[in-house]
């Protein structure tokens, strides 16, 4: 039970205090309530600190990963471009290759035209003897 005589109190213990029992409870409410809010704050800058530092190490993934990406999209696009000259010089081969054929063949047939020839004056050479 406090008594108040001018600003000094007394509370249940009879000691002397300079605010009343209830202003010092409620003082001492607030007081615990700030120290619940600051480790709070503290608990939340941690779990955010952690948030923070696993998003930028995702962050760092994904680029990677995208570099990466570019990367390969460039290799594919530089094989796909081999390819097409690749093809382009084994088509040109080809076009080489008939045409040395059709000469060959036309000069195939010019020989054995000679030959028939060159037979049929053998014969008419034998013929004749």
């Amino acid at each position: 039970m406090a008594d108040r005589q001018g600003d000094l109190h007394f509370d249940e213990l009879s000691k002397v205090r300079l605010m009343s029992g209830d202003l010092s409870a409620r003082t001492q409410e607030m007081k615990d309530e700030c120290k619940e809010f600051v480790d709070k704050m503290g608990t939340f800058q941690n779990l955010a600190g952690g948030f923070i530092g696993t998003v930028d190490k995702l962050s760092n993934a994904v680029e990677a990963e995208k570099l990466k990406a570019i990367g390969s999209r460039n290799l594919l696009k530089s094989i796909e471009k081999q390819r097409q000259s690749d093809q382009q010089q084994l088509q040109a081969l080809i076009t080489e290759k008939k045409l040395q054929l059709e000469r060959y063949r036309i000069e195939y047939e010019s020989l054995l035209k000679c030959e028939a020839e060159q037979k049929e004056f053998i014969e008419q050479f034998m013929l004749q003897s």
